[in-house]
């Protein structure tokens, strides 16, 4: 039987929003959503976060998750990609005996994460054979039509080739929705990386996603939250 793992990377030294992992978020530590959903999702065999802090680790440890080990110091900076994280993840099981088939990187400050859209993506994983699933936003505004400001102070168009072209003919562009990333171990540790051409996506709306970079996001984020509460 296949084992599914649950991975909330939660590093301390934020410095746009101090301690952003456990900041208070309508009552709660904003972390405490993320675990409530993975364990509310009957997804995981195992949820943990990955973390350096002992404040965080001691927060999510009242809320439910493991922390079997900290996080090392070379993966606990602003360089460290999410993937290296993961790597480490994975390494530290194995040594202790664990081994896990999926696994499934939840962000700690991503309150808006649908259970819903979490195990269609588990359901998309596992049916296309795929790499990876992660969750993608088309952008507020086609990017197609995009300025740029040149040296004199002016602005140009990016692509001006489509200035006349009509907004429902240009073709729709998605960023990362910043919430989950689900993987194939095994593809994860050949590859190292968490997209690749046989990664899938499933596109959510911009009610459901929030990248929460300053206290302006924050408060956006609660507005969401609360709308997407009332609406159930």
């Amino acid at each position: 039987m296949s084992k599914y793992l649950c991975v909330i990377p939660a590093r301390g030294g934020s410095k746009r929003i101090p301690q952003k992992n456990i900041k208070d978020f309508l009552g709660k530590p904003i972390i405490s959503y993320s675990i409530k959903t993975s364990i509310s999702s009957d997804l995981f065999d195992e949820i943990m976060v990955s973390t350096e802090d002992p404040e965080i680790a001691e927060v999510a440890k009242s809320f439910g998750a493991k922390v079997p080990f900290l996080r090392s110091a070379i993966n606990s900076d602003d360089f460290s990609p999410t993937v290296d994280v993961l790597l480490e993840v994975i390494e530290q099981y194995e040594k202790i005996g664990k081994r896990f088939d999926y696994l499934c990187c939840i962000y700690p400050t991503a309150p808006l994460i649908s259970i819903d859209n979490l195990k269609l993506g588990k359901e998309k994983l596992i049916a296309e054979k795929r790499t990876s699933v992660f969750p993608v936003v088309g952008f507020n505004y086609p990017i197609w039509r995009g300025l740029r400001e040149t040296e004199k102070g002016t602005v140009e168009l990016v692509w001006p080739e489509h200035v006349h072209t009509r907004s429902q003919d240009l073709e729709e562009i998605y960023h990362d929705a910043g919430q989950w990333y689900w993987c194939n171990v095994s593809d994860l540790k050949r590859d190292k990386k968490l997209f690749s051409e046989n990664t899938a996506v499933i596109k959510l709306n911009q009610t459901e996603v929030q990248d929460i970079d300053n206290l302006t996001d924050w408060e956006m984020a609660k507005l969401k939250y609360e709308l997407l509460q009332g609406n159930k």
